[in-house]
C-alpha cells in the first residue's frame, strides 16, 4: 500500500511540473486568451480599450515623417440639450467635433485622454476599404468583379470560392458566419480565440466552407469579409497591410502618434478591427474622407471611390440602414452623409453638405440593445444640425 502511495505522489508530482512547464510556455497564449474572456467585463474594459497592446500581439503602423497636420481650435460649440446624458448612458470615453476643418469640441471621459490610443473595432473596415481605394486605383486590382481567389488562392475550395471582390466589400459574399458577439461559440469568438491564441486568421478564413446564400444575393454583416479584402490586397501587391496603410493612407495625414493594429500568430493584421488610434488621429482620417480624399492639398484616396464606397450599393433591406463598401449610410441620410462604425461605440460620422466629422469612442456594453445604434445617429445629427 506504501508502495502505491509512493508511486500515485510521484505521478502527481510529475503532472505537477509537466503543468508548470506547459503554463510557462503557454504563458503568453494563456494570457492572451484570459485577456479576451475578460475584455469587456464591465470593471475592466475602458482600460482595456486604451491598452489593447497589452493583450495582443500587435504591430506598429508608423506615422511616417511629416510633420502633424494641424487640427485648429475654432469658437467652441454649444453641444444640443441631453449631449451630455447621452455621453453618460452611452459610456462615450472621448467626443470631438470638426466643423469646417476646426474642432469645435473636444473631450474625454471616464478617465480616458487625448494621447490614448482607442481600439476601432470595426472603424477599421472603413480604413481598408480606403486602402483598396487606392490599391485599384494604382492598376494592382484590375476589376472589382474579379473572382476573389485570383489574389487570394488559399480560398479556393471555400465557401469564398465564386465571390467577387465587389461581393466582399459590400458584404454579399454569402458566407455562413454567427456574429454573434454574446455567444461563446459563435464564429465571431471562435475567430477571437484563434487570434488570442496566436493562430492564423487567413487558415481560419480559408476553412470556412458553407454559405447561407449565392455570393451577390443577400446582404449580411460579415466580418470576416474584410479579412478577405486584407488578403486581396497582400495578393495583389505583395506587402503586408500595415506598411501599406502606412505609406498610402496614414503617413500623408500627418497624424500625432502611430497606430498600431493586433495581428494574429503569423504577424497578419486583424483588419477588420484592430487598429488603435487616438481620437484626433481618428479626426484627421475623418476629415480626409470628408473632403472627398483630399487633405493637406494631396489627395489620398481618389475622390471617385469616396463617392463610390459611400453610397447604398448594397442589397440591403429596403428602408433599413444602408452599406456600401465598408461604410454604413443611416436610414434617411441626405447625401453626404455616411459613418463608419464599430462595436460598443466606436464611430466616424460625416456629413458632407454640413462640414462636420463627428468621432466618438466608447465602452458601452449595451450597444446591441435595440435602438441604441439610431439613438447615436440621431445625437450626430443634432449635433451637426446645431452648427
Amino acid at each position: 500500500m506504501r508502495g502505491i502511495l509512493k508511486w500515485a505522489l510521484r505521478i502527481v508530482a510529475v503532472l505537477a511540473i509537466v503543468a508548470i512547464a506547459i503554463g510557462v510556455w503557454k504563458r503568453e497564449e494563456i494570457a492572451r486568451l484570459m485577456a479576451v474572456n475578460t475584455l469587456f467585463e464591465a470593471e475592466h474594459i475602458v482600460e482595456n480599450f486604451s491598452n489593447m497592446d497589452r493583450a495582443f500581439l500587435h504591430t506598429p503602423v508608423p506615422r511616417g515623417d511629416a510633420p502633424v497636420m494641424p487640427l485648429p481650435q475654432g469658437d467652441a460649440m454649444t453641444l444640443p440639450q441631453g449631449t451630455q446624458d447621452w455621453i453618460e448612458d452611452r459610456a462615450v470615453t472621448s467626443l470631438l467635433v470638426l466643423h469646417q476643418g476646426q474642432i469645435v469640441h473636444e473631450s474625454y471621459h471616464l478617465g480616458t485622454g487625448p494621447d490614448d490610443r482607442r481600439i476601432s473595432w470595426s472603424v477599421a473596415k472603413s480604413f481598408l476599404s480606403a486602402l483598396m481605394g487606392v490599391v485599384v486605383d494604382e492598376g494592382q486590382i484590375a476589376s472589382l468583379d474579379d473572382p476573389v481567389t485570383r489574389y487570394a488562392p488559399l480560398l479556393s475550395g471555400s465557401a469564398y470560392d465564386g465571390a467577387t471582390i465587389r461581393n466582399v466589400l459590400q458584404m454579399t459574399s454569402g458566407v455562413r458566419f454567427d456574429e454573434d458577439y454574446l455567444d461563446y461559440d459563435s464564429d465571431i469568438n471562435r475567430m477571437g480565440r484563434v487570434l488570442a491564441l496566436g493562430g492564423t486568421m487567413d487558415g481560419f478564413a480559408a476553412g470556412l466552407d458553407a454559405r447561407d446564400t449565392p455570393p451577390g444575393e443577400r446582404w449580411q454583416y460579415v466580418s470576416i469579409d474584410t479579412h478577405v479584402l486584407g488578403m486581396i490586397i497582400r495578393g495583389a501587391t505583395g506587402r503586408d497591410i500595415p506598411s501599406l496603410m502606412s505609406e498610402k493612407i496614414i503617413a500623408p495625414l500627418g497624424l500625432e502618434s502611430d497606430p498600431y493594429y493586433i495581428t494574429d500568430g503569423e504577424g497578419v493584421a486583424f483588419v477588420l478591427g484592430g487598429l488603435n488610434l487616438t481620437t484626433r488621429d481618428y479626426a484627421r482620417f475623418g476629415l480626409m474622407i470628408e473632403q472627398n480624399g483630399q487633405l493637406g492639398g494631396q489627395q489620398v484616396v481618389p475622390a471617385g471611390w469616396i463617392s463610390a464606397s459611400t453610397q447604398p450599393s448594397a442589397p440591403t433591406e429596403p428602408g433599413r440602414i444602408g452599406y456600401g463598401y465598408q461604410w454604413w449610410i443611416p436610414q434617411g441620410a441626405e447625401p453626404g452623409q455616411f459613418m463608419a462604425r464599430g462595436i460598443y461605440g466606436q464611430y466616424i460620422y460625416i456629413d458632407q453638405g454640413r462640414d462636420v466629422v463627428i468621432v466618438t469612442t466608447a465602452a458601452d456594453r449595451a450597444f446591441r440593445e435595440p435602438g441604441v445604434n439610431d439613438a447615436n445617429i440621431a445625437m450626430f445629427r443634432q449635433i451637426a444640425e446645431a452648427l
